[in-house]
């Protein structure tokens, strides 16, 4: 890719970018949120028309008006939002969109290329399977299959190990040195440091959606010296200082939901005082979501006592709860924290929008909305054209600055923090943490839900384990282990 160029209005988000893929590559490209990686990349996948700029593939030009194109040419790419039909199986997923022998579909050809694919780089996938059955790493694996499957030979992974475990991510980077191995170009866009320094040979940076710096050979370089390169200052780690806690804020006793499609809580207890940031540990899928879902009023209470400082609440539901001071940043930002399609100005003031000051006897107050989010963006320092910009079209850290603003704009007593930093990087997931200190400063509390144990133990006062709908044990951060929470979330619970 040579002189590759976009803007999106007056954003430029790649301005003159050059990138060379070799054979068995597994480059990296690095950069904040918002420096241009996934437009790039779209570039190259055919999603997006580039203002100016070549691309060569096999040292021949290549015209990619369309992903179609970019298939053809061999290029597959695994983007962060999997683009599956969970109706579907396995195999159906593979054959959308791909031509049969004499207008039939090829089940047993495709049966056998998905074996091939599957033995050759370790990623074995059941063909009958429904998609909506697969974990979350099933399900990606099945989209790295579905562009092996149409002959890619080079491929863009877009934050891959995102919403994947320890084991996940390990079982993802064995099939990339295979496919290294087999001459294949991988380019690997992440924010994990220490995953790029595990598994990438070069290293783009990209900031402000130019290049900055190209590292040939990753050998000798640290992870502080990415953050560096990626932001362009030193990251000094957020400080903690100590802090007595308070009255208790948020208190659940006893509680239980029925699970429907989900983990059923059982007899879970937990209480979040004034001045404390309380963490929330376990495997993905061990009730968190629950957890979060039954504070925020979602999910049906169908047993003990919630109480919101001291206030006993009978029925939770969204409005009630955010009225009694909670904060809610959801795990998924834009399919239940914001809305893509929308303004930003919109999306902003969405769970407020029926209330002064945006609203009166029903009628909205655009200049009153327009000010609240002009004074938003300046404050979290948002990067985008202005309130009028679609919300989908903002990078993942300035779509999660958003949602913080909004819900900090209203100083709540408890924040409701589920997976706040994932896909984010280091300067973004900084940022984050330091408005946690804030509020935990000022005698507001925090309860943190993340899958990040570096995070959990980084912020947290107390770290709570959970497993299969229960809290096993709260220990203080001073007595938590990284082997002891390990054991507890596998279920052991004699750990110490």
């Amino acid at each position: 890719m040579r002189g590759m160029s976009k803007s999106f209005g007056s954003v430029h988000a790649n301005r003159d970018v050059d990138l060379i893929l070799y054979p068995g590559d597994v480059l990296g490209l690095l950069g904040e949120n918002g420096a241009g990686k996934t437009t790039l990349m779209n570039m190259l996948f055919g999603t997006y028309a580039p203002d100016s700029g070549t691309i060569e593939i096999d040292g021949r030009p290549a015209d990619i008006s369309s992903s179609a194109d970019a298939l053809e040419l061999g290029v597959g790419m695994v983007h962060q939002h999997f683009h599956l039909v969970p109706t579907l199986s396995v195999l159906d997923n593979l054959m959308i969109g791909r031509p049969g022998a004499g207008g039939r579909l090829d089940r047993t050809s495709a049966g056998k290329r998905l074996s091939e694919i599957g033995q050759r780089f370790g990623l074995e996938l059941p063909p009958d399977a429904m998609v909506s059955d697969l974990a979350v790493g099933e399900q990606q694996r099945l989209e790295i299959v579905k562009a092996l499957f149409r002959d890619a030979r080079i491929l863009i992974l877009d934050e891959p190990t995102a919403v994947l475990t320890p084991l996940e991510t390990e079982a993802l980077f064995t099939a990339l040195r295979a496919m290294a191995g087999d001459g294949l170009g991988v380019i690997f866009i992440s924010h994990k440091l220490y995953e790029v320094k595990a598994i990438t040979n070069r290293v783009v940076v990209l900031r402000l959606g130019r290049v900055t710096a190209t590292i040939d050979d990753t050998t000798d370089t640290t992870e502080r010296d990415l953050a560096e390169l990626m932001c362009g200052h030193e990251i000094v780690p957020p400080e903690k200082p100590p802090q007595e806690p308070g009255d208790v804020l948020l208190e659940l006793e006893g509680v239980a939901t029925a699970g429907g499609s989900g983990v059923a809580l059982r007899e879970l207890s937990l209480d979040v005082r004034a001045g404390e940031i309380v963490g929330v540990a376990g495997v993905s899928g061990n009730g968190q979501l629950e957890l979060a879902e039954l504070i925020a009023g979602i999910q049906p209470l169908t047993g003990g006592d919630l109480r919101i400082t001291g206030e006993l609440v009978l029925y939770p539901e969204p409005r009630s709860i955010q009225e009694l001071g909670v904060g809610r940043i959801p795990e998924d930002r834009l399919s239940t924290g914001l809305i893509g399609s929308l303004p930003l100005s919109d999306s902003m003031v969405l769970p407020r929008v029926h209330a002064p000051p945006f609203s009166r006897y029903g009628v909205l107050s655009h200049s009153r909305i327009r000010h609240f989010v002009e004074t938003q963006i300046e404050r979290f320092r948002i990067q985008t054209a202005g309130p009028h910009i679609r919300t989908g079209t903002l990078s993942g850290g300035n779509l999660q600055k958003a949602l913080l603003a909004r819900e900090l704009a209203f100083e709540p007593v408890v924040v409701l923090a589920a997976q706040p930093t994932r896909g984010l990087d280091v300067g973004a997931m900084q940022f984050v943490h330091e408005r946690f200190l804030e509020l935990r400063g000022q005698g507001g509390a925090v309860l943190l839900i993340s899958e990040d144990l570096e995070e959990l133990f980084l912020l947290s006062d107390r770290l709570a384990v959970m497993y299969e709908g229960r809290i096993v044990e709260v220990l203080p951060i001073e007595e938590a282990t990284v082997q002891r929470v390990g054991l507890l979330m596998a279920g052991v619970e004699d750990a110490a």
